[in-house]
């Protein structure tokens, strides 16, 4: 019987272990916005400057300050960003644009190491 006890709480333990790495984690990926600025509709707001493309140690929260829904495309498929969310993003490269954009807009590119 104390073997079984002993099992089920270093089971308890493993479990609540693993359930607090991830969001501690995930906590401290730095954020990097997309926000809206003329000419060019979107780009990336990097210590106050505005670029186009963006190269960061991951992973990195992608947060949408433009004015409609951002399309994220990578080797993995296509994520959608609303406005005023966000989404994890980790290694790969990315290419951003704005859902209905003219063609003339930024096209943005991202890399996450």
């Amino acid at each position: 019987m104390k073997i079984s006890a002993l099992s089920l709480i270093a089971a308890v333990a493993l479990c609540i272990g693993a359930g607090v790495a991830p969001a501690a984690h995930t906590a401290k990926a730095k954020t990097l916005n997309v926000v809206m600025h003329d000419p060019g509709c979107h780009w990336f707001s990097i210590g106050g400057k505005f670029r186009t493309t963006a190269s960061v140690t991951g992973p990195i929260r992608l947060a949408n300050y433009d004015e409609a829904t951002l399309k994220v495309r990578s080797g993995k498929g296509i994520q959608r960003i609303k406005v005023g969310k966000s989404i994890l993003l980790r290694h790969g490269h990315y290419r951003i644009t704005m859902v209905g954009q003219a063609p003339d807009d930024n096209h943005l590119k991202l890399t996450v190491r």
